[in-house]
């Protein structure tokens, strides 16, 4: 069933592939197959869900078989309340992102599908494999789709942001390819299960902590975590709508789920050491993305930047190292990919009609457009944690965590104090966004003339909304998917390094 959910998008693309072949080949019959291939592929995700039992803490549904035997390698999928939410995440925004394509794209369109599929596939990889080299193919495999989705259909700068984007992910996957070789040459596997039963072979303190900043730095930069930032405003503005609703939805959770899935089951003491310097990183994220989202003109480059704030209480609430803070890490990763994907589907809506996201370009679009206006204060709220709506769960959670978190020492409300500041911040920025574009006086004519929301933009939309108000008013269900799993995790990291917490 993994195998099946994982490769389905590859089956779709090479389909369209194979149109060309068969000069079958037409823009509409390419957009139908690319969507259908995105729906089954969310509906194999839901079924997979039917199947997960959230009792139990371990992997389920394993797929495992030798690969390259000799060298203790092996082609192993599993699921576990760490990845269950990622994968429907990823199924949900990637068929958002394809439909959201429909009239967006006129240039290429075989190959734009082919890459979005591609890049589904390697983003469901990367949430389901248990091998670490396996996991390294697809974490590095990835970057190509998103490489060119960014290089041929972004914007004016496309080409300077796709390298930017490229240079930098790559580089911090060098260090983990070094980790990762290291592991699994001296317990001759890569099993990542494997790995952590044995992980006494690098217990010593100078080999753990070299280890996990060799994946943190990987991790940092894709989250991406405060300094390794700059590549992500440029990446996000210069993408085509849905390569940022895909790269905010999907692609920066890579880097949190992977601090969850591998540095804290792996290194627990390097862990626990780095955890207050990782939190205080993690809140200079959280104040500076606010900080420099609120002088942006450009209303795609304020939500980019504010994605850097949100993801820093993503961080926070990892290192916090207990089942509040994980959880809620976990969950504010979800949210985000909804909110955020939500605001990056309507940014797209405008400029498709005006060709331009400046905000001195706009006001009063409330009148002109009143449902898109509706659509959009509903999602910014939910952005900037408005209890009632997904936002404020995660934040809510993660705050919880954090204020008696044992791993950041006696004073740890201290850094939960700054961390709300961030919420503030949230509510200043967004909803400054929200005045410039839609109060006001409707006084520019090209403004006039434009069309409220369609009945495809509203059925996504309303796929978006649909979440954001479930998570909000009901979570006991996500956080129930990952219980056993945090709380085996959290048993496993203090079981690991008590002598750190005395």
């Amino acid at each position: 069933m993994l195998t099946l959910v994982t490769f389905f998008p590859v089956l779709g693309a090479v389909i369209i592939l194979l149109l060309k072949l068969f000069k079958k080949e037409s823009d509409l019959l390419v957009k139908q197959l690319a969507v259908g291939t995105a729906i089954v592929t969310f509906g194999l995700s839901i079924a997979l869900l039917t199947q997960f039992n959230p009792a139990l803490g371990g992997l389920q549904l394993e797929n495992k078989a030798d690969w390259i035997p000799s060298w203790g390698i092996s082609y192993y999928l599993g699921i576990d309340g760490l990845s269950i939410l990622m994968v429907l995440l990823t199924t949900f925004i990637s068929m958002l992102a394809i439909a959201s394509s429909w009239t967006a794209i006129k240039e290429q369109v075989m190959q734009y599908y082919i890459f979005m599929l591609l890049l589904e596939a390697g983003m469901l990889g990367v949430f389901l494999a248990q091998d670490l080299f396996l996991f390294y193919i697809f974490w590095e495999f990835t970057l190509i789709p998103m490489y060119f989705l960014i290089g041929i259909w972004g914007g004016k700068n496309r080409i300077y942001a796709s390298i930017k984007f490229f240079l930098y992910t790559m580089a911090g996957s060098l260090l983990m390819l070094l980790a990762i070789l290291y592991m699994g040459i001296t317990n001759e596997t890569f099993s990542l299960p494997e790995l952590i039963a044995g992980r006494s072979a690098f217990a010593a303190v100078a080999v753990q902590n070299t280890l996990f900043l060799g994946f943190a730095i990987a991790f940092a930069i894709k989250v991406p975590v405060f300094p390794f930032h700059s590549w992500l405003p440029d990446a996000h503005t210069e993408a085509p709508t849905a390569g940022s609703i895909i790269l905010a939805g999907v692609l920066l959770k890579m880097g949190t789920y992977g601090f969850i899935r591998f540095n804290l089951p792996l290194f627990p003491e390097a862990a626990y050491h780095y955890a207050p310097m990782i939190a205080v990183l993690a809140i200079i994220g959280i104040i500076y993305g606010a900080i420099v989202s609120f002088p942006q003109k450009d209303v795609k480059k304020l939500v980019a930047y504010s994605s850097i704030s949100h993801l820093g209480f993503v961080m926070l609430g990892i290192f916090s190292l207990n089942e509040a803070g994980l959880q809620g890490a976990i969950l504010q990763g979800v949210n985000h990919g909804l909110s955020t994907g939500a605001l990056f589907f309507l940014v797209g809506i405008i400029y498709e009609q005006r060709h331009t996201r400046m905000m001195s370009d706009f006001g009063g679009l409330w009148k002109a457009m009143p449902v898109f206006a509706v659509l959009s204060l509903i999602v910014t709220l939910s952005s900037m944690g408005l209890p009632g709506l997904n936002g404020f769960v995660g934040e809510f959670t993660i705050l919880l965590g954090s204020m008696g978190a044992s791993s950041l020492g006696s004073h740890s409300w201290i850094y939960t104090a700054f961390a709300t500041t961030g919420v503030i911040l949230a509510a200043v920025y967004l909803l400054w966004m929200f005045q410039n574009v839609f109060m006001g006086p409707l006084d520019k004519e090209e403004n006039k003339k434009l069309r409220d929301i369609n009945g495809g933009e509203l059925a996504i939309m309303l796929s978006f909304l649909l979440f954001i108000f479930w998570i909000g008013i009901a979570p006991a269900a996500y956080f129930g998917l990952m219980d056993s799993t945090v709380a085996k995790l959290v048993a496993d990291l203090l079981s690991a390094a008590p002598l750190v917490l005395h």
